[in-house]
């Protein structure tokens, strides 16, 4: 019999060689069904604590072990506690390579997967997490995860203005999912497959969901204003590979169709700081608007708490046929500095040139920076934390330089939730679909929009592993001078929902 690491060698050629979806559909399947598992209350175990780091040279993680078969481990409430040590921070918890049975970060054999973000973004160490993990019955190399995130809800925008600019009120039901294949290839080596999808076509339609002032992308010909457009039923199919030279420094390449380039903070759907709200931000096409392009290829390297990392991908963002795969073309560009200095905190800052990313305005391309603060921190067993994000973006062209500021919050306290976002975006007339037909908005050629979103929700029920929670959530707009007599001076939208996701991982 070959050894099993020219086994995962040649099994990781023969996926990244695939020209059709097999390989990632049959990992998908693999990881759901993998995810139907039993939920045993109190059930935890705790880390064993690394060994010392002894030499730079990487344990052998190819040898089988006999005193724990971790493949019929269920990690639903395993506490993953001691992952969230920092290597090279000078922390006690250094962890040198991730034993066998523990699944690391998607890019790094020496990290905690708690800093999994989007694409090959960071998020802080103590980040919580909500999905289910499973270990292959196999051959206890392969490890899988599944998140994700229904909201059936009703939403009802500018209902205070009867004859008001986007007031809309409907049923819909906004979604995601993505599963994560894991195993290491050798001493060093560690690939990643990810598959992401999403049922927004069918479950809130081409056109979107009604969001007071948001704009972006395109339906039948028109620009979607005051609506969200939905993601693409494909939202992620990438591979990565990742080699540690240490335990403080290695390298990875990432290749998405699609995938997310490196380029600003971790997208809104998964930033634990806007897990309870339904909507999309109005700063999205400000901040993480690229988190599905259709084709993407990335390099990066970490030494200790800091990563550099590059990225080339296709600028045009995706089309309105939401079931299909755009033509990838790689004509821009991107690099992001990340920093986590403290298992709390996460920092980044990146900027990006996007060519023609809105077909209605082709010949426009987008210079984008970004730069996020974002904060974890826990009190107490289980459901019990604070997360918050500080964001900035702004997209320059044509030699105007357009802001979006937000800060969000979410408290767990238990079964209940509070949480809030505050938004501060400068848009154009023409972005709302409003010309310079007056004296008035020849002047204000640029317009600034606050939003204030309060929320709170309460869970239902745990069972199997998954939680249903009921929530509510109200926005008030204040747009400036110039939108007020078409939107009113302070409109106000609100919505109710049920939301279903996996239960958290117990820490």
């Amino acid at each position: 019999m070959a050894p099993l690491p020219a086994i995962a060698y040649r099994l990781t050629q023969r996926l990244m060689k695939k020209k059709s979806l097999t390989g990632f559909l049959l990992i998908a399947m693999a990881l759901t069904a993998s995810a139907q598992h039993q939920h045993h209350d109190g059930h935890t175990m705790q880390a064993k604590p690394a060994p010392p780091a002894s030499s730079t040279v990487a344990p052998d993680t190819t040898k089988k072990r006999a005193a724990t078969n971790h493949a019929m481990m269920d990690h639903s409430q395993m506490n993953h506690g001691g992952m969230h040590s920092q290597p090279g921070n000078g922390s006690k918890g250094d962890i040198s390579f991730a034993p066998m049975g523990s699944m690391s970060h998607a890019l790094s054999r020496n990290l905690p997967m708690n800093r999994n973000g989007s694409g090959t973004s960071w998020m802080p160490d103590r980040t919580p997490m909500y999905a289910y993990m499973k270990h292959s019955m196999s051959d206890n190399k392969w490890m899988y995860m599944l998140h994700y995130s229904v909201f059936l809800r009703h939403t009802n925008q500018n209902f205070t203005n009867p004859t008001g600019r986007g007031r809309e009120a409907r049923i819909d039901a906004p979604n995601w999912a993505m599963g994560m294949a894991q195993r290491t290839v050798g001493k060093r080596g560690l690939f990643t497959a990810k598959l992401m999808v999403s049922l927004d076509p069918l479950t809130v339609g081409n056109g979107g969901y009604p969001l007071l002032f948001q704009t972006g992308e395109s339906f039948r010909g028109q620009p979607l204003v005051d609506r969200q457009h939905p993601h693409d039923l494909f939202s992620e199919l990438s591979v990565s590979y990742s080699h540690a030279f240490s335990r403080d420094a290695d390298a990875f390449v990432y290749v998405g169709y699609p995938g997310e380039p490196a380029l600003g903070a971790p997208a809104f759907m998964h930033r634990i700081s806007s897990f309870n709200n339904p909507d999309s931000p109005l700063s999205h096409h400000w901040i993480d608007a690229t988190h599905i392009t259709f084709g993407v290829a990335t390099a990066g390297f970490r030494y200790k708490i800091a990563k550099l990392e590059v990225s080339s991908f296709t600028g045009r963002e995706p089309d309105e046929f939401r079931y299909n795969f755009d033509r990838p073309r790689f004509d821009s560009y991107s690099y992001r500095v990340s920093v986590n200095p403290t298992a709390g905190l996460a920092l980044q800052f990146s900027q990006g040139m996007i060519k023609s990313p809105e077909l209605l305005h082709a010949g426009e391309d987008v210079s984008r920076t970004t730069a996020s603060l974002l904060h974890s921190a826990q009190f107490g067993a289980g459901d019990r934390y604070i997360t918050s994000s500080l964001i900035w973006g702004m997209n320059s062209h044509d030699g105007v330089n357009e802001n979006a500021y937000l800060a969000e919050t979410s408290l767990q306290l238990g079964r209940l939730a509070l949480y809030g976002r505050y938004e501060n975006v400068t848009k154009s007339i023409d972005e709302l679909g409003l010309s310079a037909t007056t004296a008035e908005a020849a002047d204000h050629t640029l317009v600034n929009i606050d939003n204030l979103t309060l929320g709170t929700n309460w869970r239902l029920l745990r069972m199997a592993n998954t939680d249903l929670a009921v929530g509510t959530q109200l926005t008030v707009g204040l747009p400036s001078a110039t939108l007020r007599p078409l939107y009113g001076n302070a409109p106000l939208s609100g919505q109710l929902y049920l939301r279903l996701t996996p239960a958290l991982l117990v820490n």
